[in-house]
């Protein structure tokens, strides 16, 4: 993995779709070091963030309920927000938040790359979630292109 190569596609990428505003899809994301097979405790847990400001202890419960692979059947935290799981597919899924302010609701999408994790939140419902999914799709597939 170049990490060189990774930084670049994410500043790119965080660019054009992550902020606060309604042009944006996503308003806060995390690209964290997780390969499975791999020694994670050389690496720093969070590579990339943006839009939330979150230390590597605060992503502890939610890697802990990643590991424990069980994701219909638990809550799981990103910082202060509970989420559960509302659908699940073979490297991704979606989960909403149960503790939300917003009027529309707010969810989150957590993709499964080799050496990754992106973690996207969104606000809204159905066609923001869509929204999202495409910008998260975006990232990975020029990721996996470069990496491979």
């Amino acid at each position: 993995m170049d990490w060189a190569v990774t930084h670049k596609i994410w500043e790119k990428w965080a660019s054009t779709n992550i902020g606060s505003t309604s042009d944006h899809p996503i308003h806060s994301a995390l690209l964290l070091n997780h390969d499975p097979t791999g020694p994670s405790r050389l690496l720093s847990v969070i590579a990339e963030q943006e839009g939330i400001k979150l230390k590597a202890v605060d992503l502890y419960p939610f890697l802990d309920f990643i590991k424990r692979n069980n994701p219909p059947t638990e809550y799981f935290f990103i910082g202060q927000n509970q989420y559960i799981v509302t659908s699940i597919h073979e490297h991704w899924f979606c989960a909403r938040c149960l503790n939300t302010s917003k009027p529309a609701g707010e969810g989150v999408i957590v993709m499964q790359t080799a050496a990754f994790l992106l973690v996207a939140m969104y606000e809204g419902s159905i066609s923001a979630a869509s929204q999202a999914m495409v910008a998260v799709d975006q990232f990975v597939c020029h990721l996996n292109r470069r990496n491979h």
